[in-house]
């Protein structure tokens, strides 16, 4: 049986001791999530054109961590000093997948980055940073609770769950048309979902392939995904 194709944005990274000079990469651990749902994972290739063809030939989408986005993509005036990692083609790209895989009904499933770049692509803003080292959620797990019947929800099978995060960076004001359907104890925003959303579709700020080895509910997001691919 063909295993649905995932399309995962590359990571760029400035060196890669096995290919000895800057690589386009993307997390082993999201590969092997996909994997194990079910699914063919690919890495595509960043580029500012043609994405929308190019999302045409998968059947789902995985947006996953990265860097933080230029903060002139949501109308922020100055850069905070943490801000770090932001590539324009990067920016460019991981944009125009969200809006076209929203657009499209493609399915999606938002990892960290991702959900921030769901909520800029759709209007919204960041927190630069969360106040330094006692406040951000980096090397953290930590307990969120999910909203009764969101997607997230269903697709983990829990209503509440340890979550591994990292991130200095929160949702702000939010994009059109998204909700919130997670949080963590401290109030900041870990999942968001589309209202009237046409396809499949969750975001979550924490790190579920972190831990989808060994945690039923973490995968569980991975094999909704590639269910929905599947259909």
């Amino acid at each position: 049986m063909t295993r649905p194709l995932i399309a995962i944005p590359a990571r760029f990274s400035a060196t890669t001791s096995a290919l000895r000079y800057a690589a386009e990469v993307t997390a082993r651990a999201l590969a092997e999530a996909v994997w194990r749902a079910g699914g063919e994972p690919a890495g595509i290739h960043p580029a500012d054109s043609g994405t929308a063809a190019r999302l045409a030939r998968f059947d789902g989408v995985l947006l996953p961590g990265g860097g933080d986005l230029a903060p002139a993509r949501y109308g922020a005036a100055d850069t905070h000093d943490t801000v770090y990692d932001v590539d324009t083609l990067q920016d460019t790209f991981d944009l125009d997948v969200a809006r076209h895989a929203l657009e499209s009904a493609l399915p999606l499933l938002a990892i960290c980055r991702g959900l921030q770049v769901v909520n800029v692509a759709l209007g919204g803003t960041l927190e630069q940073d969360m106040g330094g080292p006692d406040h951000e959620h980096r090397h953290l797990v930590h307990p969120v609770t999910l909203e009764p019947g969101s997607v997230a929800a269903l697709a983990t099978g829990v209503e509440k769950t340890d979550a591994s995060c990292y991130h200095h960076q929160r949702v702000d004001r939010l994009g059109a048309g998204l909700h919130v359907t997670a949080r963590a104890a401290d109030g900041t925003i870990e999942g968001l979902e589309l209202h009237g959303a046409g396809g499949w579709f969750t975001a979550v700020q924490w790190h579920p392939e972190d831990t989808a080895h060994e945690d039923p509910a973490q995968q569980g997001l991975f094999d909704a995904l590639v269910r929905a691919a599947a259909r």
